[in-house]
């Protein structure tokens, strides 16, 4: 649930700077030429009048918005901090599992770090600039925690080895080399059919419901460290070493009511956005000359 919270923030306003970045760079006025076909050029200029016909109405709507979103805020008084904008950056990147794959993302779509950080900032400016209307009551949180206990805690996991063959005079061979004090790992890499021989037999963390039925029942009851006697299923006969056991734990509404209000907060951000900036636009002058 902790990460949950984290995460589940909303880049709500995320179509401001997506459809924004089509037109950085082109200027209405350039013969630079960005092609050529045999000898017939094409310029920046001819490149300009197609971004604009395809996407020019969008993309100046989004760059209207997010001037009235950057004035109403300068008119509160509201800023972003470059701490605040760093933590939100830290945890997209973690939610992408690292810098080398956020990186790989940005690439692939043709984004700059920078434009992740105008995002953020603008999200941010929108995320104060509502919440003051915004009312999440105690009860509300509780109500969320009732609904949502049982996702909000965390499930028993272990973590085991496997070796699979097809026939079961294999199984007790290998159990009773494994009763000897040969090594597991070894004896799958040497037998095991599975994907996992070449790790050792390595099938790391899991939670009731992701094994057939057959091995979770022999994983779950076994103790770290036991080995568990041939145990048949579909896919042949496993023999099992639990390596390691996480407890579940319970939700306690006092300990996520925080994370909780943060989730509530962003929904009525998102469902209330349009609503709240139609009200602020209201008060401005738009010229739109495209």
């Amino acid at each position: 649930m902790k990460d949950q919270g984290k995460t589940v923030r909303k880049m709500i306003l995320g179509f401001l700077l997506i459809a924004g970045i089509a037109l950085v760079g082109c200027s209405s006025s350039n013969s630079e030429v960005v092609a050529k076909v045999n000898d017939e050029v094409i310029t920046k200029d001819d490149l300009y009048e197609i971004l604009v016909a395809n996407s020019g109405a969008q993309t100046l709507e989004s760059l209207i918005s997010e001037t009235v979103i950057k004035q109403e805020a300068k008119k509160e008084g509201i800023e972003v901090s470059d701490e605040e904008i760093k933590a939100d950056l830290d945890i997209m990147i973690d939610s992408y599992g690292g810098e080398d794959s956020f990186n790989e993302a940005l690439a692939y779509y043709g984004y700059k770090r920078d434009d992740i950080v105008k995002n953020i900032t603008i999200n941010m400016l929108v995320k104060k600039l509502m919440e003051p209307g915004i009312d999440i009551t105690d009860e509300d949180i509780k109500a969320y925690f009732e609904e949502n206990k049982d996702s909000l805690g965390t499930e028993e996991e272990v973590s085991a080895k496997h070796i699979l063959v097809e026939e079961k005079d294999l199984a007790d061979e290998i159990y009773e080399k494994l009763q000897k004090g040969e090594d597991f790992e070894e004896l799958a890499k040497e037998y095991s059919i599975d994907g996992s021989a070449s790790s050792g037999g390595d099938l790391g963390f899991f939670g009731r419901g992701k094994m057939v039925s057959e091995f979770e029942e022999a994983a779950f009851n076994l103790a770290v460290g036991e080995i568990s006697k041939p145990v048949e299923s579909e896919f042949g006969f496993h023999i099992i070493m639990l390596v390691d056991r996480v407890e579940g734990t319970e939700a306690k509404l006092e300990e996520l009511s925080e994370e909780i209000r943060e989730i509530l907060l962003d929904e009525a951000i998102s469902s209330g956005f349009d609503e709240w900036f139609s009200a602020v636009l209201a008060n401005y002058t738009i010229e739109n000359n495209l």
